[in-house]
């Protein structure tokens, strides 16, 4: 069955529904302020968590905090007290490498039976250790006195499992659920546990060390005794499954797993190249990206994959994916490897409309919860993003120019052909030359690119476009899958082929320039709507056009000029929005906004076409955003008001912290402003008009590989210039300055 066989309403030509019903569809509610909260994150694998400074997690309406594994909240309360009070904060500390969580913690007053203060704040010292390894979290709460006398204390901790879908969670209601069941309770342990409707018993297994005085289904108590000067040790350990109690002490399973863990992600950072400069807040912010991106990517049979975000996206997106493997390409290849072979082996290979599936298509999602397997939402595995398919076919292109892997890519190349066959045969839905994008059934995301929510394709008058609609960067990413095509097949030796597709990228840059862009906008529509007419919006999209090479030379100055302007560049970063246009909202999610992924594909595209200075002024915006940030991380994105001295940026309340492709723009901005490309069968490292921003005055890139070979570079600024100098190297690898 092919697209013009299914029924009208299937290509999203049907009337516009209630903004109620649109808003309502998979939307997630700010209900509370994410960055108000400023919670603590861990991960690994399939499991994340979050918890607040003190590391609690505060049950509630709107609370995203807890344990979650498989989409599932396996914990959703936990709660501390000493002496029935909550500890007051000292610090919150998670470590540079996202290893571990420490909360320092201290006691209030406490009062005697007759009302009065019987101990002083500030005399018993509890320090919480935690970190998430192998789907549990692993505590030890140490609790050291500071009084000149002994005492003994209280210490609570309350918990509680509601095996919430991370979509209830989101916002939406849901008028069945499975049943709690009975919890089992034995002297050091509690077993939580229900059987959802999707016939699957989710368990949550909480063990304790020493052996509470009190253990009930909601709470541990310990009366603990600590003499002047000393310090006593508990140990907690809440899995997301039935633990066999091992034998032996908790303190050495606790660092045992510790050790495991950090040594994982000390292999996992030592795949890629390490930045370091002459500015300690860059240093940290760079540090924060790699640690960011480790820690969200899992291992998986095909190597790793970043997960997208927490709290609502840790879980495999394919555009996501993808645009942050293409951002860290340079510096760590086993990215994309792992991320082209996942969504390889999980391409659609037939019709599917409830999955938005056809064949040769891209996954967009995959969800795990009862939700997704009741069907309750369409995102088990899903396919409606227009755009994940030609960029997979480009980053393929792109990991074969970065690392000459003939043998992978040639293995892959099946999926490749099928991707590209997507595109002509079911993304040109009209035969008009452009892809456009159609939900299959009224449950799929109505709008399909990377600006997803239900009010960011509209006109110049503010109306909503109408379907199938053609984004004008999801044409730049079939420009560049046809590009990608080329260098496969002529590499691989299909050399008629390769250039069949070369033919085709250049015929299509001049129809796509007819229809898309707009002299008197002085820059490129947002989209073709349905009926071909022109969303006449000035939008960050344009950027990614010149992402990929698909504007002409002459498009190029007055496209950068639009979107340097104060309509659009706040000082922080291009807004995803023009001020300018009818529905511009600097706090909205899609439509005024400001996200760094977005920014830093728009700064690669400036370099490409040679606009380095206007580059190096993104970079500048977004790192200068990052220094007012908690944990010098990048958030999804941030509201776009004007940026104001001695002022940090707005921030947007829901936005996931940490996101892989935020976390992966510094590293992108890097490669901008370095121009570095490869040439692994020269063993070539190249560097085109390499340039700093103004915060930098040197820049060391260790570890560089391009082979089997590396090197170490240094970047020496000299007031316009930069002086290019090798420091050390392994086998044959050259660098070349491009002037």
């Amino acid at each position: 069955m092919t697209a013009s066989q299914l029924k009208p309403e299937a290509l999203s030509t049907e009337p516009a529904k209630s903004l109620s019903q649109q808003q309502t569809q998979f939307f997630i509610p700010a209900t509370a302020s994410l960055h108000e909260r400023r919670p603590r994150t861990l991960k690994h694998g399939d499991s994340f968590a979050v918890f607040d400074h003190s590391g609690d997690a505060i049950a509630g309406p709107g609370s995203p905090e807890g344990l979650y594994h498989g989409d599932t909240r396996h914990l959703s309360h936990l709660y501390l007290t000493i002496n029935g009070s909550r500890p007051i904060l000292l610090s919150s500390a998670l470590r540079d490498d996202n290893a571990m969580l420490t909360c320092d913690l201290t006691n209030p007053d406490f009062a005697g039976d007759d009302g009065r203060v019987a101990v002083e704040h500030d005399l018993i010292h509890l320090r919480r250790t935690r970190f998430l390894w192998e789907s549990a979290i692993h505590e030890r709460i140490t609790i050291r006195n500071f009084d000149t006398d002994s005492r003994t204390v209280t210490v609570n901790i309350g918990f509680a499992a509601d095996f919430a879908d991370l979509f209830e969670i989101r916002g939406m209601t849901r008028l069945r659920k499975g049943e709690m069941k009975t919890p089992v309770i034995g002297a050091p342990d509690v077993l939580l546990a229900y059987e959802g409707r999707d016939a699957r018993t989710r368990e949550t297994h909480l063990c304790f060390d020493p052996q509470p005085q009190e253990l009930t289904e909601s709470h541990a108590a310990f009366e603990v005794t600590i003499p002047a000067g000393e310090r006593r040790t508990l140990y907690m350990r809440i899995a997301c499954e039935r633990l066999d109690l091992q034998p032996g002490p908790f303190s050495r399973q606790f660092l045992k797993a510790l050790r495991e863990s950090m040594q994982s992600l000390k292999q996992a950072r030592a795949r890629g190249a390490t930045v370091r400069s002459s500015n300690p807040l860059f240093d940290e912010v760079t540090r924060r990206s790699v640690a960011d991106i480790t820690m969200l990517s899992t291992d998986t049979e095909y190597g790793p994959y970043p997960y997208a975000g927490i709290p609502w996206f840790s879980t495999v997106f394919g555009r996501d994916a993808i645009i942050t493997a293409l951002e860290t390409l340079w510096l760590d290849p086993a990215i994309s490897r792992g991320v082209l072979g996942y969504l390889a082996e999980h391409q659609a290979t037939a019709f599917d409309p409830a999955a938005d599936a056809e064949p040769g298509k891209i996954l967009h999602e995959v969800r795990h919860g009862e939700m997704a397997e009741l069907g309750e939402v369409p995102f088990r595995h899903y396919y409606g993003s227009i755009d994940s398919t030609p960029l997979f076919v480009m980053l393929a292109g792109a990991y074969l120019e970065r690392t000459a892997d003939t043998a992978f890519i040639t293995k892959l190349l099946p999926h490749i052909d099928a991707a590209l066959r997507w595109i002509d045969e079911h993304g040109d839905r009209d035969g008009d030359g452009f892809v456009e994008y159609g939900r299959l059934t009224d449950q799929g995301l109505a709008n399909q690119g990377w600006k997803d929510s239900h009010d960011s394709v509209f006109h110049a008058d503010g109306s909503i476009a109408r379907g199938p609609i053609a984004l004008a960067e999801v044409q730049a990413y079939v420009y560049g899958a046809w590009r990608a095509a080329e260098a496969i097949h002529c590499t691989l030796g299909d050399a008629a082929r390769g250039l069949d597709y070369g033919a085709r990228a250049d015929r299509f840059r001049d129809l796509f320039d007819a229809a898309f862009f707009d002299a008197q906008l002085g820059t490129y529509v947002l989209a073709l709507d349905g009926e071909k007419k022109a969303c006449r919006v000035r939008s960050s999209n344009a950027g990614h056009v010149l992402f990929t090479g698909l504007a002409l030379a002459k498009r190029a100055e007055p496209v950068v000029r639009t979107l340097m302007a104060p309509a659009s560049f706040s000082g922080w970063g291009v807004r995803t929005i023009a001020s300018t246009e009818a529905r511009y909202n600097p706090m909205s999610y899609h439509n005024g906004s400001i996200w760094p992924h977005d920014n830093a594909l728009i700064a690669s595209g400036f370099s490409r076409y040679g606009y380095r200075k206007e580059a190096a002024e993104i970079f500048e915006g977004l790192f200068a955003a990052a220094t007012y940030v908690d944990l010098m991380r990048l958030p999804e994105l941030f509201c776009g008001f004007p940026r104001r001295r001695a002022q940090g940026p707005t921030f947007y309340p829901v936005a996931c912290s940490p996101q892989a492709w935020s976390a992966a723009a510094p590293l992108s901005l890097i490669q901008s402003s370095l121009g570095i490309g490869f040439d692994v069968a020269a063993a070539e490292i190249s560097l085109c008009e390499p340039a700093l921003p103004r915060f930098l005055d040197e820049l060391r890139l260790y570890g560089l590989r391009v082979g089997d070979a590396s090197v170490d570079i240094a970047f020496d600024r000299m007031g316009d210039k930069v002086v290019v100098k090798p420091l050390d190297r392994t086998g044959s690898a050259r660098v070349v300055t491009i002037a």
